[in-house]
Order: C-alpha cells, then sequence, then structure tokens
C-alpha cells in the first residue's frame, strides 16, 4: 500500500489540543492494524526547544537517540507504538538551518534562495523522511492557521496532495465551537472563520474537529457542513473529557476513524479498543486513593510537568488508585514559616528536574522532611542530585555540600561536570541526551521495581554525582543501587533503610504509557498507599462513591 499523509492544523486559538487529537487518531488507526508514525512540525525559530523556558514551551520530551523536542512527541509515545525520534520533530529553526547550510555547499548552484520552492521543498523533505515503512503518517503542524510563522508549512502541506495524489492526503482541522452562557447556544462563527483562512491559504479541510463542551447535534453539524463546505459525517465532535485517555473513545463514537479510511480509500480491520476502554474506566472508577506532592518551580504550568504527571497517573493505573496530584511551589517552602503544612497532606514526595539555582533549598527542604519522616520520595535528575546533597550536608555532615551548578566554591561538590562536560561551551543540545544503559544492583528497590539486572533510560542533564564521595556518601548508608556499564556513572542511589526512597539521574517518566507503567512508578504509588494506611487515613474509595464522583482532572479537560 503506498503511504497516505494525515495533516493536522489548528485554528481560532491554541491550546485546543492537536497533540492529543494527532495522538488519539494515530491510536484508533493502529488499532486497525495500520502501521503508523507521527511527526510535529513547529513554526518556532529556535532550532529546538531545549533551551526554551518551560514557561513558555511547557515540558522538553526527549527521545531515544537524545532528540530534544516538543511534549507532543510524548503524547504520541503514549498512545500509540511508534517510536519517535529527531526525524519526528522540526523546527522553522531547523528547516533554515538545513537550507542556508545546502546554501553554502552550493547545493543550489548558484540561484536565488527562496522561501518557495526552497523552504517548502525542506519540509516536504523532512515529511518524506519519515515516510518510510508505514502505512500511514500523521503530520500535526503548530500554531494557529492566520499566524504568519506557520505560512511555510501551510503552504508546503497546500503543495504535498499534488505532489503525491489527492487520494493519498486528508487535511484535518481543529477547531472551537464555544458554548456562550447567556445566548445559552453554541456558536459556529469561529469555526467558519478559521476555515475559510484556511481555504484561502489553498487548503479545504476533509474533516473537522470541533472542540466543544457538548455533544454537536445533527443541526449544528449540518449548519458547519454548509458554511465550511464539507459533508455532515465529517464534522467530529471534539468533545470535552474527564481524562485524555479517553479521546480516543469519543473520536471512535464519532466515526471519525471510519471517516478517515474512507477519505484515503484504506481497507483495514475493525478497531480493537478494549485496552483504551480499561484504561478509561481504572481512571475514572478506581477502588484506592492517595496524594502525591510534586516540588518544583514550574507547578504553575502543569505543561511543565507533562510526561511526569501522566507517568503518576500510569503508576495509579497499575495499582487500581486515583493518584491526586499536590503541586507545591519549591520557592514557598523556602519563604513560608509554616512550609511543613503544605507537604502534610502527601503520601509520597516527588521532586523532579529542573535548572537553575531558583527554588533550589526549598526542594531540599522537602527532601530532607521525606527522609526524616520515612515518607515515600522519589527524586528525579535534579532531584536525585539534590537527595545527594541533602545526604552530604545533614547525614555525611560535609558542610557547604553542593553542586558546582549552583556554587562553583562549595568545599563539598558532590555534584559536578565531568570532564567532557566542563568543554562545552555552547547551550542546545550538548548535555548527556537520550537512552544510556544502566546496570542495578541485586536485591535492591531498583532492581525489585525493574525484574532485572539491565536497563535503558533516557536522559537530560549535564551534571553528574561526583565519584570522589562516592565512599562517604555510602559509608554513611547510601546505596549506588544503579552504575553505567562502566561503573564510572552512578544512575541510581537509594537510602535501604527507608520505606522507599530513591532517587535516578535519568527521566523514567518518558518511557511510561497508560497500557505500560513505568515499574518505578507503579512502585512508588504502591509505597504511597502503604505509607498511606500507615497513617491510618483511608485507603479505599467507597464503591458509590468511586462510581459517581469520578473527579474531573483539570490538567486532562484543558489539554
Amino acid at each position: 500500500m503506498k503511504t497516505k499523509f494525515i495533516f493536522i492544523t489548528g485554528g481560532v486559538l491554541s491550546s485546543l489540543g492537536k497533540g492529543l487529537a494527532a495522538a488519539s487518531i494515530g491510536a484508533l488507526l493502529e488499532s486497525r492494524g495500520l502501521r503508523i508514525t507521527l511527526q510535529k512540525l513547529d513554526p518556532y525559530i529556535n532550532v529546538d526547544p531545549g533551551t526554551m523556558n518551560p514557561f513558555q514551551h511547557g515540558e522538553v520530551f526527549v527521545t531515544d537517540d537524545g532528540a530534544e523536542t516538543d511534549l507532543d512527541l510524548g503524547h504520541y509515545e503514549r498512545y500509540t507504538e511508534a517510536p519517535m525520534s529527531k526525524k519526528n520533530n522540526y523546527t522553522t529553526g531547523q528547516i533554515y538551518y538545513n537550507v542556508i547550510r545546502k546554501e553554502r555547499r552550493g547545493d543550489y548552484l548558484g540561484g536565488t534562495v527562496q522561501v518557495i520552492p526552497h523552504i517548502t521543498d525542506e519540509i516536504k523533505r523532512c515529511i518524506l523522511e519519515v515516510a518510510e515503512g508505514v502505512d500511514l503518517v500523521i503530520v500535526e503542524i503548530g500554531g494557529t492557521v492566520g499566524d504568519i510563522e506557520g505560512l511555510p508549512f501551510l503552504e508546503a502541506i497546500r503543495q504535498f496532495r499534488a505532489d503525491v495524489g489527492k487520494e493519498n492526503v486528508c487535511y484535518i482541522h481543529l477547531t472551537l465551537v464555544p458554548y456562550i452562557s447567556t445566548a445559552g447556544e453554541l456558536k459556529t462563527k469561529p469555526t467558519q472563520h478559521s476555515v475559510k483562512e484556511l481555504r484561502a491559504i489553498g487548503i479545504q479541510p476533509d474533516i473537522l474537529l470541533c472542540r466543544t463542551d457538548r455533544y454537536l447535534s445533527p443541526e449544528l453539524k449540518a449548519k458547519i457542513s454548509l458554511f465550511c463546505n464539507i459533508p455532515p459525517d465529517a464534522v467530529i465532535t471534539a468533545k470535552d473529557v474527564e481524562t485524555i485517555y479517553e479521546v480516543p473513545l469519543v473520536f471512535h463514537k464519532e466515526g471519525l476513524d471510519e471517516k478517515i479510511v474512507e477519505v484515503l480509500n484504506i481497507w483495514t480491520r475493525a478497531p480493537v479498543l478494549t485496552e483504551w476502554e480499561r484504561i478509561v474506566e481504572k481512571i475514572k472508577n478506581p477502588s484506592r486513593i492517595s496524594n502525591v506532592a510534586i516540588v518544583g518551580k514550574y507547578v504553575h504550568l502543569k505543561e511543565s510537568y507533562k510526561s511526569l504527571s501522566e507517568a503518576l497517573i500510569h503508576g495509579g493505573i497499575a495499582n487500581d488508585c486515583r493518584v491526586n496530584l499536590l503541586y507545591i511551589d519549591s520557592e514557598e517552602l523556602e519563604r513560608d514559616e509554616n512550609w511543613h503544612a503544605k507537604l502534610g497532606e502527601a503520601d509520597a514526595i516527588l521532586v523532579p528536574g529542573g535548572f537553575g539555582h531558583r527554588g533550589i533549598e526549598g526542594k531540599i527542604r522537602a527532601i530532607q522532611y521525606a527522609r526524616e519522616r520515612d515518607i515515600p520520595f522519589f527524586g528525579i535528575c535534579l532531584g536525585m542530585q539534590l537527595a545527594v546533597i541533602e545526604f552530604a550536608r545533614n547525614v555525611c555532615g560535609l558542610q557547604g555540600a553542593n553542586s558546582s551548578e549552583f556554587d562553583p566554591q562549595s568545599p563539598h561538590p558532590v555534584i559536578d561536570l565531568m570532564p567532557e562536560q566542563k568543554e562545552v561551551h555552547e547551550k542546545g543540545g550538548t548535555m548527556r541526551l537520550g537512552s544510556y544503559p544502566c546496570n542495578l544492583m541485586k536485591g535492591t528497590l531498583a532492581h525489585r521495581a525493574y525484574g532485572r539486572t539491565s536497563i535503558a533510560e533516557r536522559h537530560r542533564h549535564r551534571y553528574e554525582l561526583n565519584n570522589v564521595y562516592r565512599e562517604v556518601l555510602t559509608s554513611r548508608g547510601m546505596r549506588l543501587s544503579g552504575l553505567s556499564p562502566d561503573n564510572r556513572l552512578v544512575e541510581i542511589v537509594e537510602l535501604p533503610d527507608k520505606r522507599w526512597f530513591l532517587g535516578c539521574q535519568f527521566h523514567p517518566e518518558f518511557k511510561s504509557r497508560p497500557r505500560d507503567p513505568h515499574p518505578l512508578f507503579a512502585s512508588f504509588i504502591e509505597a504511597a498507599l502503604s505509607y498511606r494506611a500507615f497513617r491510618g487515613l483511608e485507603v479505599e474509595i467507597p464503591t458509590a462513591a468511586a462510581s459517581s464522583s469520578s473527579r474531573t482532572r483539570p490538567d486532562a479537560v484543558n489539554a
């Protein structure tokens, strides 16, 4: 079968959920037996999001091959079996960088280099690059139709249908149908104007996804159909849901996957969605409950911890547990005299990754609180490094222990740069990135969680545990339970005398899936439930309450 292409655009406003829509479409078509892949094309000029502030861009997702990418690639991997790589995310910066390098080499034979055809040809080349070996490529165009920076991408996908044939391309446009409470009705005008804008560029959408808080009536679909020049069955309700993993089921109920295979003239099997139904049931109607505190400095933008929050939900699925996420600003722990009260509701404490010195002492305060009270603790990347610093200061007696990132003059830099990193001067794409192997010590918490002695996990950091301090740390009870195969780098630390205390240098959240929860998160939530029971708090949710009051997750509804 010739490879087919789906292009997903967005209109009216941002944050409507193009990434979730693309991932859900991938899940549906994969369940029909198709081999799929996904790609995100972003209109910003940064070469990648690696140096962007999380408050602006949200989480930076990392692939096995070390690409720092848009967070939507995390959705793609969580919803499908398609592995993501550097080829699955391109930015305007990367596209222009590639074209400029070709111009410098003389590839254009002295011609004038222009947006059309050179930039658009490079965009099309990147799309075709991921098409090898798959039946279907789903391409999400970042930004909103009408943005000036997105025009080259839209022009490229307009040309694409002529290049590969009308029957091999499907355009899907995600738009907004808001409910105006004062008028008591849904309004279609934003959708009409958005489609008009897209058609002015030369793209007639084949399918409309209408983001709204309720199902569209047949009459409203007929109205949108008339004004947007598409069949009524191509108007799909993209309804708000209680959990993001319900989106594929809503789309299937609306007939989206059937319409796509009709537009692309593909023969497939019927979709098998029992696993998605099981996941949604587990999230909506769990039998148990626990509270996990996430102590970070990007907590005011939940997108900054998207993979992390989802991995904790996956850990809840593995334990039939609703995980309530308590986001705590680490800077507030530094300022508030009553700081310990903020952690009092937590059945477990997690300190995630991050960069820069802001909020560091608040995180260390939370780690000390967890260690001294034997509360389950999970430190990820920077969280692991700060656990080492806290232990060095308060258990090993190394006054002034710190990371050379925060205090270059520290008398005890227990966290420091490896020699090769000291030679690096450019910030972008120069950290330890991507998948690295790790050997686990038998009989440790990590070994019990994974059930094996050899793993590979994804990294994104510069600083490492300083090997000079290994002996003093282990002599006071810290266990180095995960090491690189050459024993040069410490990947996991534990405190074996504690209920559950583990820090890892890598980011396990990047490999967690709702259908396959990461073992460390599953074990962590199990420990949180155990500690909650130890505190004498109710662990089981009454059956009636679980079924009648499944709490809506705000971050999921507005994703």
